[in-house]
């Protein structure tokens, strides 16, 4: 029979024990503080061994910290797949580090995370416009299309090999207009990878609760302004993940 353990999901301040309405990972555990002073991480049951890297799990993660972030101003979240032994060690942790947690909560007290995604609409349309616009690629087009069978090898690959070089200028031009209108709210904004060539702007930002609502605004403007060509996804309040990168290692439940 496997040990039980106790994964580890958040820490947030509070000196009172208590429970949240949130699935745990893994299903049918009860979601809980575990406390040493006024510093407490929340917790389930689970059993010590490899977690499976998966959507399910890491979504069940992410869900819980949520659930808490509805009661809680500042919760930092835990790298996914911690998992102690032990409640006593969860306490030893939070005593061996109980400055270091206090100053990340300060500093991310009232802070949320909204991320946000752009794609184009029309890659036809946006490759015309490029074409258009660079004399280079369109030369390089005429060889081709001049040439015996068209099937001029070296032409194609020079001319391939432009368009993508001048369609990463304008995923980097266009991004960071996005990004310059929305950082105005922001206390801090990180780019993340983009996926295909339609999506252009993949970011998150760190926005203090008291202006959301100013950043709202400022995606309305952006989504009306570019109602033709840009489609966004946007999202949150989230877990600030991308500006929290809590790790709890092996060697710690040692000490």
């Amino acid at each position: 029979m496997e040990q039980e353990g106790k994964y580890i999901y958040c820490v947030i301040v509070t000196p009172q024990e208590r429970t949240f309405r949130a699935a745990a990972l893994g299903g049918g555990a009860e979601v809980f503080t575990c406390g040493y002073n006024d510093l407490s991480m929340v917790v389930s049951g689970y059993p010590i061994s490899k977690l499976a890297v998966n959507r399910e799990n890491m979504l069940a993660h992410q869900r819980v910290i949520e659930e808490v972030m509805k009661d809680f101003d500042g919760v930092l979240p835990v790298r996914f797949g911690t998992i102690a032994s032990s409640v006593d060690e969860i306490r030893r942790l939070l005593a061996g580090r109980y400055g270091e947690f206090k100053n990340a909560l300060r500093e991310m007290d009232h802070k949320v995370e909204l991320g946000v995604k752009g794609v184009w609409k029309n890659m036809d349309m946006l490759f015309k416009e490029i074409v258009n616009g660079n004399k280079a690629i369109r030369q390089a087009r005429e060889v081709i299309l001049n040439s015996r069978s068209g099937k001029n090898i070296p032409a194609r690959m020079e001319a391939g090999r432009m368009l993508a070089a001048a369609l990463a200028h304008k995923k980097e031009a266009e991004a960071a207009n996005i990004v310059d209108a929305l950082r105005r709210t922001a206390v801090d904004y990180k780019p993340n990878k983009t996926i295909g060539d339609a999506m252009f702007v993949n970011a998150a930002f760190l926005v203090d609760k008291g202006r959301g609502k100013e950043f709202d605004n400022i995606m309305d403007e952006l989504s009306e302004a570019h109602k033709d060509k840009i489609e966004f996804a946007y999202a949150g309040p989230l877990p600030v993940f991308n500006f929290v990168n809590l790790a709890i290692y092996p060697r710690e439940w040692e000490k």
